[in-house]
């Protein structure tokens, strides 16, 4: 019981809180001046990032700093929202970071680019080479293979911590101000609201890389 409370107060609950901000502040806003594709393309021009395009995605509201490109779920950019231009603001949050050179958008760029090999490869011996070398009974081989999952863990919770830094500096220093100058005073509290969420949805994902760390470490000390 015990677990099962502590794993909905850690997963649960609060992806329950966020995907509430998004949803509270969603509704069409008659009085609101812009939709989330006409504050975003005038926060690109008056930052100046005539490289950057606003795109629609189906994957998730998200900067490509390879490609240049705001993407955007499509219903966000035509909407009159709360939700809407708090989302478009905070990916345009990123594009400024990159013009701007922020050291951890940098960072975590190169080491996820530098290890991505790792990664994918303790991904492998996670769901393919464990349960091969678990039906064989080689301790020596399932030592191997936890190690290359601890580290990929390792590498994935540094890129959460590092994405907790970019992402708390897009909402706050970057798209609160703009917000705080162009959107009614009454919309503000929203606003925070859905940056907030916008940010700390890479909370949830640093906690289970955390916990992800522990279970392995056991696994592998058992097997000492």
């Amino acid at each position: 019981m015990i677990y099962l409370l502590f794993f909905l107060f850690i997963f649960v609950l609060p992806k329950i809180w966020l995907n509430s901000a998004l949803k509270r502040n969603d509704e069409i806003l008659e009085s609101m001046p812009f939709t989330g594709l006409e504050f975003g393309e005038l926060l690109l021009k008056e930052n100046t990032l005539e490289g950057v395009k606003i795109t629609n995605t189906d994957l998730g509201d998200h900067y490509d700093l390879e490609n240049q490109e705001v993407r955007v779920l499509e219903e966000r950019l035509s909407k009159k929202s709360i939700t809407a231009i708090s989302i478009v603001s905070h990916e345009i949050g990123h594009a400024i970071q990159h013009k701007e050179k922020y050291m951890p958008l940098e960072q975590r760029t190169k080491l996820v680019k530098n290890t991505s090999w790792i990664s994918r490869l303790g991904g492998g011996a996670l769901y393919s080479g464990i349960p091969i070398i678990l039906a064989t009974g080689s301790s020596g081989m399932i030592k191997i293979c936890l190690f290359i999952v601890l580290l990929s863990v390792i590498i994935s919770t540094l890129v959460h911590l590092i994405t907790l830094d970019v992402e708390m500096d897009a909402s706050f220093n970057r798209a609160l101000p703009i917000l705080k100058e162009k959107v009614p005073t009454e919309y503000l509290s929203g606003c925070r609201s859905v940056l907030r969420a916008a940010a700390f949805t890479y909370v949830i994902g640093a906690l289970t890389n955390f916990l992800s760390l522990r279970y392995i470490w056991i696994l592998i000390s058992r097997l000492r």
